[in-house]
């Protein structure tokens, strides 16, 4: 039987070859989830539909955040948020979609797929710029990943600022996909409080608690009604039972590990982790697209030394990168911090790929 063409989205994680045994190409917490949340999972009640509202959910999200209940959208995924905003965007006269460049592919995707044309920005600098020219232009809509996912870079507080007199003089509907904050190594955000109600917010924490198989996000809505986007189309759009059991179970048990000490760990084990990958690459000669930034998510964009054919002979290996040419940076791949094992063996594969170099520290 031939293969089957498909059309979707180059993603890091599982693929279609044998089972990867040391995976850099997904951005997934590698410690997983704290111990509680996967016995609340296998003691999910899958024997019945959730409540079609996610009343009790949509509450505690609310209160977690800050905000009514009502501007609290359960996702399943955060694909389908993408592709959901996208929808309602194009019904209501949005005419165009500006995308990060290098960016997560299914912002664009979901718009060509809604024969909308898309702009690409490099960065923050750049898409400020560009709002201020297109100053009352036709609608448009903006995705922004912060911190970014692939490059892992974050936006200043005077970025945040002049972003957000742009996005004022221009009318843009600004659309924050914060699916890596609560991986960010140091600090947090400097998103400012009004610009934070001013978009839609979307949150996928299926990330940081390494459980990325359990499809769950949810959508934050502006604090005032926009006419490009609509709290009441967002909620119409979605499909009955948007999320499964086991997403509810989720969500709900991300109210408390968001803080807790799993998490905690977690970052402070990927710090140590993410300096080590770093430094090893490095020293065999590999380059970085970002420099090193103790408040960045663990994982960046990094170019190798010229080793022929690199990613298909480390697969045969087991050992899987995440090529960024989907990303449109082609020769480049993105990694992602791994505990000391999965290190230790993209390393000496590295070193016996490249014959009669002497391996670095």
């Amino acid at each position: 039987m031939p293969a089957l063409s498909t059309p979707y989205t180059v993603h890091g994680g599982s693929d279609s070859g044998p089972p990867v045994l040391h995976d850099f190409s997904s951005n997934a917490n590698p410690y997983g989830p704290p111990p509680g949340l996967l016995q609340a999972l296998r003691d999910t009640d899958r024997s019945r539909y959730p409540d079609p509202h996610y009343l009790a959910l949509r509450q505690a999200l609310g209160a977690m955040h800050g905000v009514d209940p009502e501007r609290v959208l359960p996702c399943s995924g955060g694909a389908e948020a993408i592709r959901r905003l996208s929808l309602a965007a194009r019904l209501h006269g949005v005419c165009e979609v500006w995308v990060p460049q290098p960016g997560f592919g299914d912002y664009a995707a979901a718009a060509h797929a809604l024969d909308l044309p898309c702009r690409n920005f490099a960065d923050a600098d750049a898409l400020i710029q560009a709002l201020g020219e297109a100053a009352s232009a036709a609608p448009v809509l903006v995705w922004l990943c912060e911190p970014c996912n692939p490059t892992g870079a974050t936006l200043t507080p005077a970025q945040w600022h002049a972003l957000s007199l742009a996005l004022d003089a221009s009318g843009a509907a600004l659309c924050l996909d914060l699916a890596y904050e609560p991986l960010r190594l140091d600090g947090g955000s400097a998103l400012p409080d009004r610009l934070a109600d001013l978009a839609w917010r979307l949150h996928c924490p299926n990330k940081a608690l390494g459980l990325t198989g359990v499809r769950a996000a949810y959508l934050l809505a502006p604090a005032q009604d926009q006419a490009l986007l609509p709290l009441q189309r967002l909620q119409a759009l979605a499909p009955s039972w948007v999320l499964a059991a086991e997403g509810q179970t989720l969500l709900m048990h991300w109210i408390a590990a968001r803080d807790g000490a799993h998490l905690h760990e977690s970052r402070e084990r990927l710090r140590a982790d993410w300096l080590a990958l770093r430094e090893a690459l490095q020293a065999r000669g590999w380059q970085w697209l970002v420099p090193a930034d103790p408040s960045c998510p663990p994982f960046g964009l990094v170019r190798p030394d010229g080793t022929a054919d690199l990613l298909p002979r480390l697969r045969r290996q087991g050992i899987k990168l995440r090529d960024a040419h989907s990303f449109g940076l082609p020769g480049w791949y993105r990694l992602s911090a791994q505990p000391a094992a999965a290190r230790r063996a993209l390393l000496q594969a590295l070193d016996r790929l490249r014959p009669g170099q002497s391996p670095s520290p």
